[in-house]
């Protein structure tokens, strides 16, 4: 199962979370900002892994990060079979909310 950490504030995450709705079991959406213990693991990777070193040179958070099956991250939707918020083939939010078919 992929792990990815997000939040509801981030459209980004938002956008991601309305791609996996339904897919329990694929996906494990884990809120960074719910409880302490969720963004401390969150805190814990993105400390130690390279994949966030960009990130946090520009002052970016790193979310949604999804982390593999094998352990390995990844910042990019599409290694996951997932659409990025603000590329071509993405849907507005508002779309997906509505549920707009091919979003």
């Amino acid at each position: 199962m992929i792990k990815i950490y997000g939040m509801p504030t981030c459209p980004y995450c938002d956008y991601i979370y309305e791609q996996i709705k339904g897919r329990e079991d694929e996906f494990e959406y884990i809120n960074i900002g719910e409880n302490i213990r969720n963004m401390s693991a969150f805190t814990r990777l993105r400390d130690t892994d390279p994949v966030f070193d960009h990130c946090k040179q520009i002052g970016d958070l790193g979310v949604p990060a999804f982390v593999l099956e094998d352990g390995s991250i990844t910042l990019d939707p599409a290694v996951v079979g997932l659409v990025e918020y603000g590329t071509a083939d993405a849907c507005s939010l508002e779309d997906h909310k509505s549920g707009r078919k091919g979003c």
